[in-house]
């Protein structure tokens, strides 16, 4: 079986939790004999590991005709494609996209983020979308988030392939429920034209199913995992004295930095030897620096700005407990790989990993006196502290990518008849 996916970002260069997702489900697929996949992003940079999938950049697909010889093609791209590739795309060109603006080889300069004009680089991405189905042979569509829904749809319309959708997270996830009518319309209508949705938690089928109107039967729960480290072993704590509690992901509204602030205020008026860390950036960044100085506890709490790569585990290594206060996680990898180094973890009970972690404490995010308790208790106590880490480690390597690739391969076979 051939699977044409459409994604956004892919490691190493990731701005969030969904390429993570994307490496993780793909190299986990890989290990069925018959399964191909050709991944889509919009911006390669060159060192993504295509040792078990091909990767397509759109920024190297031509959407506009251009007479360029292969030595010039050659130069230009010729690290990411063969030329004899480009061309044959370029053959494959069958609708005017002269309206967009494109380079000397007609294809369309894309970011590889999330930019001022992400509207606009979603239906570029459209376009490139329509070359690519016309020019390959695929069994079945996968597209990867709102951002990927129109260029899956595309895609179907032109091949009369069955379209599968990857829900990771929804608008309501993102803005407490002030939802995008712009987002929300291009979710709707991926989601109204899928042949089967796929969401990372039971908590996102539901509002895929409340929210945006499908009928359950259409919608199966396939839970992230992680990927297994096979050099666990190098990430380790220094020698200190203090505890560390640490909050690794997006500063924005969706994550809850606002509670793990005041759980640090609490703890810190009755518990010594404790030191807080938030780790990342986001949209939130100042204003939890100001609010962190408002309570007056500045000089036991550090932020670290991104981390990426080995530095997330470094950190999550260091740390003597995790804490993801989100107020609503449509699944969340962090606390796994928190547990895959041995570091305990706190999570919301409104997050999709509650739905398979259990040894982890759980609690409603707004509970700081809670969280507040927890901490002190793991902070203070081996017992628990050791309990956690072991009862965690063994949990979380049997969550594997692989498990997670059957079932979206039974998927594939139901939506194309096999």
């Amino acid at each position: 079986m051939k699977a044409l996916m459409f994604g956004w970002e892919f490691p190493p260069h990731i701005l969030g939790g969904l390429g993570t997702a994307s490496y993780g489900l793909t190299k986990g697929m890989s290990l069925q004999p018959d399964l191909e996949i050709t991944f889509v992003i919009p911006k390669p940079w060159g060192d993504e590991d295509q040792s078990f999938l091909r990767i397509i950049g759109a920024n190297q697909i031509p959407v506009v005709w251009k007479d360029v010889n292969w030595d010039h093609v050659n130069s230009r791209i010729g690290n990411f494609m063969s030329p004899d590739d480009y061309y044959h795309f370029r053959n494959n060109i069958k609708y005017d996209f002269r309206r967009i603006g494109t380079d000397d080889l007609g294809c369309i300069n894309f970011s590889g983020r999330y930019p001022e004009n992400l509207l606009e680089e979603i239906s570029n991405y459209e376009a490139v979308a329509s070359v690519i189905a016309h020019a390959i042979q695929f069994d079945v569509i996968h597209a990867h988030d709102w951002l990927t829904y129109p260029a899956g749809r595309f895609a179907k319309q032109i091949s009369g392939k069955p379209m599968v959708i990857h829900v990771h997270a929804t608008d309501y996830d993102r803005s407490r429920g002030q939802v995008n009518p712009d987002v929300y319309r291009i979710e709707k209508e991926g989601m109204d034209a899928a042949d089967h949705i796929m969401t990372v938690s039971n908590l996102t089928r539901r509002t895929v199913i409340e929210k945006y109107h499908q009928h359950p039967d259409k919608v199966t729960t396939v839970h992230n995992a992680v990927e297994p480290m096979a050099n666990v072993e190098e990430f380790t704590k220094s020698e200190r004295n203090d505890k560390v509690i640490t909050f690794l992901g997006r500063i924005t509204m969706q994550k809850g930095p606002e509670y793990f602030v005041e759980v640090a205020t609490r703890v810190l008026q009755h518990t010594k030897g404790v030191r807080f860390v938030m780790a990342g950036s986001g949209d939130m960044m100042n204003k939890m620096i100001r609010l962190v100085a408002q309570k007056g506890i500045a000089d036991k709490f550090h932020f670290t700005g991104f981390l990426k790569g080995r530095q997330v585990y470094e950190m999550l290594a260091e740390s003597d407990v995790y804490m993801m206060p989100s107020v609503s996680e449509p699944f969340g990898i962090s606390p796994l790989e928190a547990m895959q180094v041995g570091t305990p973890s706190i999570i919301s009970k409104q997050s999709g990993c509650a739905e398979i972690l259990n040894h982890v404490i759980k609690t409603d995010y707004w509970d700081i006196d809670a969280m507040a308790d927890y901490i002190h208790a793991i902070v203070k106590y081996p017992a628990m502290y050791n309990s956690l880490r072991e009862n965690g480690l063994a949990e979380v390597n049997n969550i594997k990518w692989e498990y997670a690739g059957q079932k979206v391969r039974r998927i594939y076979d139901m939506v194309c008849g096999r």
